[in-house]
């Protein structure tokens, strides 16, 4: 009992990593700093009166850990100062205690962990024929801007972030102040005016979990490949040529080719913890990013605290009140309700839709019947005109019985030992997709393995009908090789097969009668119907707390190609073994839709340099797509597998990006700091004081509602009887312009809006109040959307969701 009693003690006091926010003002909003920027100007960081008040908050956090807590328990991991006052430490919960005790701190919380959120696109979003055509051509796309990555560091070896002296950049960017810091893999050159600051951020990593020194580099150098990935779909290079396996796939373009790239890894093969995530945003701000981008961050809600005032979230809040767009992926455990990982109003949710482009694989059997699947590999020999024996694994399995009988050894194609090379050399190999697959544990880098050790023609990987269809995407194989995901597929394959073979009495095939051969797939169509949002793109509605309460506000923002994107990749991609030896990868998740949001607003910024983040997201929610290719209206994949749905702004928020449009949307809605703290004291069972508690700002002016914070979208999780909503925008055109309003009524409910037109001026401003009435109760949520109409062909959507409740 004893021993019980001492290991229960020692378990309940294990180290975790807490993240705490202290009373002060941090540098870049301290009240006695602050002159320049309340001129219109930018605070300088790097002063001499920044630097020393920047001391005097790292010795107050030194102070208080001192004098709170016991000498030897702790280990300060990093110290908070420009946008956020506080500091990250490693300690005890017994520890941590006495912290939230101590006079001063604000809010403490555990670290949650951050993890990633895991080409064609620039033509499939008209970004060559219109935008960069406005900017100049792409090698004017972007420029004067610099866009932070908070990632897995970055490969500075790969063609999309070289710097070509033919086109030296021309830009000033007095505005930024980075640094290059060397390490592994990572020399000090890596920085070379295409990659313009490099840093990294391991404190938070190596407190918790030690750090294998053969993939975890201490040093901006990607190892994993997401990164780099992120960083060159946003801003590599335009024109580079993708080539995989000898075989050229196009060339690749980030959205804003010209742009900068800045360089914060904080995310590591072994670990990723939210304490370097924020120490890595605190410095890009520092340093003058315009826009931030998060692929990266905490998969799951906050535990003691509502959704907006998590430590991360006001990370992200600080970031904007500096003057940065923030954009972070949704979330990737779709299509779930209320499973989006992005909150707050103030920065962009991104979703994940699939572009037209497509990669179809066939497989023709000896009958000539032709069977569809997925695979970015070669042919076999011959491209179809010659067919190969082929043999289900199951009937090549060795006799011996010297491996056990799991489906990874006798269907799975896992082992090259437990199958008879004599049987399987120079045949195409039926693999079955069966327990090991289902349960994660077997792979099709397995597959590879054991054909090029055994010498397959091909293989297949094909649907077992005791686990159902799966998902397939298009990965590039070096030996010819397809993936049946159908089980309605797979029958025809199996019917065929059997037809064709003759077994004993024992069941043991005699003689192998069935014969096939795998076309290429590596050849794209561009025929398929776009944009689909993505089954695993994280949904709406938003929530304010752990129990998913919903909120009223619309989460995703936006929708924006991440099925199947090309970008580059890391050569030792050590989570990836598949892709090992890559320069490229394809990947999908919503972290490959948000550095395509990220490129977008680093156009628009450009273009409209005195824009502040909130115009710029209105600027995208306003004029974004809700009709795919074909005129219809975009649809979503649902639970079921390839089934298909209607899409609502809870899985695309306000539709696909449109860049050209958004480069001159007519009209935009802001909102400031200011704002926010008002949102934030309007919701529902907060207190004030908690409010300042976590931000520093103050409730001098709730809104009567949170719906009232004006954003272009309207969402209303209860709507009891009637409601008025007000919203302000701004013409931030060079002509007036008069506009008509029209709207589509959300089931259920009445809305009016006044007034019914208006004329604006050049920088006016028009207040709009819209009513809303309940004139039926409905169990769910229901949309519809307002549509202001220009004399000067300006056209503004504004999705709304609302859920009437009572009449």
């Amino acid at each position: 009992m004893l021993s019980f009693v001492i290991l229960t003690a020692c378990v309940a006091d294990e180290r975790e990593i807490y993240l705490v926010l202290m009373e002060g003002d941090p540098v870049a909003f301290h009240r006695g700093l602050m002159t320049t920027t309340e001129a219109g100007g930018k605070l300088d960081s790097h002063s001499e009166v920044s630097k020393a008040y920047a001391k005097k908050l790292v010795d107050s956090h030194d102070k208080i850990l001192k004098s709170t807590l016991e000498t030897g328990s702790y280990n300060k991991i990093y110290s908070f100062k420009h946008i956020v006052n506080g500091f990250a430490v490693h300690t005890s919960p017994s520890q941590v205690k006495k912290i939230k005790s101590a006079a001063g701190v604000k809010v403490v919380e555990r670290d949650r962990g951050a993890k990633m959120m895991t080409s064609y696109t620039p033509h499939f979003l008209g970004l060559p024929e219109d935008v960069w055509t406005q900017e100049g051509g792409e090698t004017n796309a972007g420029e004067g801007i610099v866009i932070g990555f908070v990632d897995t560091g970055i490969n500075p070896f790969h063609p999309s972030f070289a710097y070509d002296p033919v086109n030296p950049f021309a830009s000033n960017f007095s505005h930024f102040s980075g640094a290059c810091e060397e390490g592994p893999r990572f020399p000090e050159n890596s920085c070379n005016g295409k990659i313009i600051s490099a840093r990294f951020f391991s404190a938070g990593a190596q407190a918790v979990a030690t750090l294998n020194a053969s993939m975890d580099f201490l040093s901006p150098f990607d190892a994993v490949g997401h990164g780099s990935h992120v960083a060159s779909t946003a801003a590599g290079n335009c024109g580079v040529p993708v080539v995989v396996n000898g075989c050229y796939y196009g060339q690749a373009s980030g959205m804003a080719p010209s742009a900068r790239i800045a360089v914060y890894k904080a995310i590591y093969p072994s670990i990723g913890t939210l304490a370097d995530v924020v120490a890595a945003i605190d410095q890009a701000t520092l340093e003058g990013v315009d826009i931030l981008t998060l692929s990266v961050g905490p998969d799951e809600p906050p535990e003691d605290t509502i959704t907006f005032l998590s430590v991360f979230d006001i990370f992200m809040l600080s970031a904007n009140r500096a003057g940065v767009f923030v954009v972070q992926a949704a979330g990737n455990h779709g299509p779930s309700p209320y499973s989006v990982v992005s909150y707050s109003p103030w920065a962009v949710g991104v979703a994940a839709c699939s572009t037209d482009r497509i990669y179809p694989a066939s497989l023709i059997l000896g009958n000539g019947l032709k069977v569809g699947g997925v695979g970015l590999s070669g042919p076999t020999f011959g491209d179809g005109l010659y067919k190969y024996k082929l043999v289900l694994a199951k009937d090549a399995v060795k006799a011996d019985g010297s491996f056990p009988k799991t489906p990874p050894y006798t269907e799975e194609c896992q082992y090259p030992e437990a199958l008879d090379p004599l049987i399987v050399q120079g045949s195409v190999v039926i693999c079955n997709f069966s327990e090991g697959f289902y349960n994660g544990t077997s792979s099709v880098t397995a597959i590879i393995d054991t054909a090029q050790v055994l010498g397959f023609m091909g293989f297949l990987l094909v649907a077992n009908p005791a686990y159902g269809d799966f998902i397939a995407e298009p990965i590039p194989f070096p030996v010819p090789g397809i993936m049946i995901p159908r089980t309605s597929d797979s029958k025809i394959i199996s019917e065929y097969y059997e037809e064709n073979v003759r077994r004993d009495k024992r069941g043991e095939v005699t003689k192998y009668g069935g014969s096939a051969a795998i076309c290429d797939g590596r050849i794209a169509s561009y025929m398929g119907r776009a944009p689909i949002v993505n089954r695993f793109s994280s949904r709406g509605p938003d929530f304010i707390d752990h129990d998913r309460n919903p909120t009223d506000v619309l989460k995703p923002d936006i929708l924006a190609p991440g099925h199947q994107i090309w970008a580059a990749w890391s050569p030792i991609s050590v989570l990836e073994p598949i892709l090992f030896g890559n320069n490229f990868g394809m990947l999908s998740g919503t972290s490959m839709a948000t550095p395509h949001i990220a490129g977008v607003a680093a156009l628009i910024k450009q273009n409209n340099p005195s824009w502040t983040p909130s115009m710029i997201a209105s600027a995208m929610s306003t004029t974004a797509r809700k009709c795919d290719n074909n005129g219809d209206p975009i649809v979503a994949e649902g639970s079921d597998l390839y089934s298909l749905y209607t899409a609502t702004p809870f899985d695309f928020g306000a539709g696909l990006v449109n860049p050209s449009r958004a480069l001159d949307p007519g009209l935009v809605f802001s909102s400031g700091y200011e704002d926010y703290i008002n949102f934030l004291c309007s919701l529902p069972n907060t207190d004030p004081a908690t409010i300042k508690t976590a931000t520093g700002g103050s409730c001098n002016s709730p809104f009567s509602h949170p719906s009232d914070l004006n954003i272009p979208s309207i969402t209303i999780s209860a709507l009891s009887g009637s409601r008025l909503v007000r919203r302000r925008v701004k013409n931030i055109a060079n002509k007036t312009e008069t506009y008509s309003c029209a709207v589509q009524e959300p089931k259920g409910v009445r809305v009016e809006l006044n007034p019914s037109w208006f004329t604006i001026a050049p920088e006016g401003s028009q207040d709009l109040e819209i009513g809303l009435n309940v004139t039926q109760n409905i169990d769910d949520f229901d949309f519809g959307e307002i549509v202001l109409t220009g004399s000067l062909n300006h056209i503004v959507r504004i999705p709304l969701s609302i859920y009437p409740v009572s009449t």
